[in-house]
């Protein structure tokens, strides 16, 4: 089965940097658009950043500037760099991809377990 796990999350001050990676495992036809969400405490789960190809890419207004997603084909991996961390920026990011398995015919979305972030001030 197909299965979505995030990696690199964590405490890091305000202003600093973080690296959150993503990689897609199991029986996969094909990949879609991937990207990452966020849920901040007691808010809906909201779109950070969704990337359809190497230089296709979609951005928050909220991160512009500041998160770059990026992804490897040949790993079956997306990543989102975020730099200039803000407080306003703590939340569980979740990773998303629209994926094509061997089980199936068609394209689902899968969700990846979550991996916090936390911004201190």
């Amino acid at each position: 089965q197909v299965q979505l796990v995030e990696s690199g999350g964590g405490l890091v001050q305000a202003g600093g940097s973080l690296g959150l990676s993503c990689a897609a495992s199991g029986r996969i036809l094909g990949i879609g658009p991937m990207g990452w969400y966020r849920q901040p405490p007691g808010k809906q789960r909201e779109l950070v950043a969704t990337i359809i190809s190497g230089t296709s890419a979609n951005y928050a207004d909220s991160v512009k500037g500041r998160f770059t997603v990026s992804r490897d084909n040949a790993k079956n991996t997306v990543s989102l760099q975020m730099n200039s961390l803000k407080p306003e920026d703590t939340a569980v990011y979740y990773c998303n991809a629209v994926i094509k398995s061997s089980s199936d015919d068609v394209y689902r979305h899968y969700w990846g377990q979550g991996t916090q972030v936390v911004v201190s001030s």
